[in-house]
């Protein structure tokens, strides 16, 4: 293994704690012998370009610096190679390291710990997701919750998180069934009116919310949850439950484990890792053992 390493930063993540967290991140690494070097980009497709570049250049790891959405830019360079990814959890949702059991919001710690990782040549190799020609860590949304990213990412005002509270409330306004046609492992189309459907490679998205609550990283399956059509006072009663993972109870939600899906749907984005990926029709396919985590030897992981 390489002596030297790549921080991959988004200096925007969690309102500028991408760029505040590089510095300890990349000091706890050079602190116990790593030659660390700094990729940023000047958007998203060149920083992706020079994260490949890392990686096609022998770089020990590949380690991101920001929240869901960076990490997902970094599946992009390192899925199907050798390389591992490091994790430095600093954006707002967090949900590919919280189900690690990595730490969150900590980049001295969460540096020293991907140090130590690689020291030991400790990690764990998980299953990705893949859509759409990307790959993806946690959910694929349909439906319900990625109209309210596209109603967001639609809002001007400057407004954090509470854009996504308004979004959500203009959505419960509008909120009707979706018409779906959902092909299970290429079985017999299905067609079903519901509110969302998500799919799963980990169980959590937005922050929390075990929507696919049942998924395991390593299982080479995807876990697709299916909300049936309800009012606004059911969705907004269930709602609180899905932060548990008990809303897979409710008589309105039914789950499958597929190795692939597809989604067709008038009118309906995909998004993965809260990242947009087009109108559906979508085909989704569990890669199994796609990517190299770092991970101490006592993380409690799902």
């Amino acid at each position: 293994m390489t002596s030297e390493i790549t921080l991959f930063v988004n200096p925007a993540a969690g309102r500028g704690r991408g760029a505040r967290a590089a510095q300890p991140a990349a000091r706890a690494l050079r602190d116990v012998g790593f030659s660390v070097r700094t990729v940023l980009g000047e958007d998203a497709a060149d920083a992706l370009v020079r994260a490949r570049r890392a990686v096609d250049g022998g770089t020990g790891a590949l380690l991101a610096v920001g929240g869901d959405g960076m990490i997902s830019l970094a599946l992009q360079a390192v899925a199907g190679t050798p390389t591992p990814l490091g994790v430095i959890a600093v954006g707002t949702g967090n949900d590919f390291a919280r189900t690690l059991g990595l730490p969150l919001r900590d980049p001295a710690r969460a540096g020293a710990l991907a140090g130590a990782a690689l020291k030991a040549g400790s990690t764990r190799t998980i299953d990705l997701g893949r859509a759409g020609g990307r790959w993806f860590g946690t959910i694929l949304a349909s439906g319900f919750d990625s109209r309210v990213n596209d109603r967001g990412n639609r809002m001007r005002l400057p407004l954090g998180r509470f854009t996504y509270d308004l979004a959500i409330v203009a959505e419960l306004a509008a909120l009707r069934p979706i018409p779906y046609r959902i092909t299970l492992d290429g079985g017999p189309v299905r067609e079903i009116e519901a509110t969302l459907v998500a799919v799963g490679n980990g169980p959590a998205y937005g922050g929390g919310m075990r929507m696919c609550a049942g998924a395991a990283l390593d299982d080479g399956l995807l876990d697709v949850t299916v909300v049936g059509p309800c009012s606004r006072t059911t969705l907004l009663r269930v709602f609180p439950r899905v932060y548990r993972g008990t809303h897979l109870g409710h008589r309105l939600v039914t789950a499958h484990r597929v190795r692939s899906v597809t989604l067709e749907a008038p009118g309906i984005t995909g998004y993965a890792d809260g990242e947009r990926l087009g109108p559906l029709p979508l085909t989704a396919e569990c890669v199994p053992g796609a990517v190299r985590v770092l991970v101490p030897l006592d993380a409690p992981g799902e």
